[in-house]
């Protein structure tokens, strides 16, 4: 938060008026009392420059205008969130074509997706059935998506991680 009135600690000051018309440079003391006489607050704008850059101005109405900008600024930011959807070697088609939707209302919606797929038992042993049903999702999911991570093995879990191709393309690939 900038600096008003007297916390400001330059000797000189180069002062704005309100209606953007520069004053020049000048002592803050008679800044100070140019900005009480019009009414208004001394708000230093520019604290690194030599001098430092003041503008008279209502401070509490300056404060609510960047609150403003700051909670905008927030609205428009999209939070990316990992959602995961998780299979089993033995799948059934419905079971398989649910899974398929959510994955791609995922996606849609700018999330990235988790694909795990667990074994259990001695189900491990036959994990080139993971990736075929890794492959048919793939195929399923179509052009909507791209493989941020590539299928893999960890412990007795299977998994990759898709990402929009939206995402992709703002990403800067």
């Amino acid at each position: 938060m900038p600096k008003a009135n007297k916390d400001i600690r330059a000797k000189e000051v180069r002062l704005v008026a309100e209606n953007g018309e520069m004053l020049g440079v000048m002592p803050i003391f008679d800044a100070l009392k140019k900005s009480e006489i019009a009414g208004l607050d001394l708000v230093e704008i520019s604290p690194q420059a030599e001098p430092p850059v003041c503008k008279m101005m209502d401070f509490g109405r300056f404060k609510y205008e960047s609150k403003k900008k700051m909670q905008e600024s927030k609205k428009k930011q999209k939070v990316v969130v990992l959602k995961e959807v998780k299979f089993r070697p033995n799948i059934g088609q419905n079971d398989f074509d649910v899974k398929v939707r959510n994955i791609q209302k995922f996606l849609l919606d700018g999330d990235k997706v988790k694909i795990s797929l667990w074994f259990r038992g001695r189900e491990i042993v036959h994990n080139e059935m993971g990736k075929l049903l890794f492959q048919k999702v793939i195929d399923a999911v179509g052009e909507g998506a791209k493989l941020e991570l590539e299928p893999k093995m960890e412990g007795k879990q299977m998994m990759m991680i898709m990402v929009p191709k939206a995402a992709v393309l703002a990403g800067g690939e």
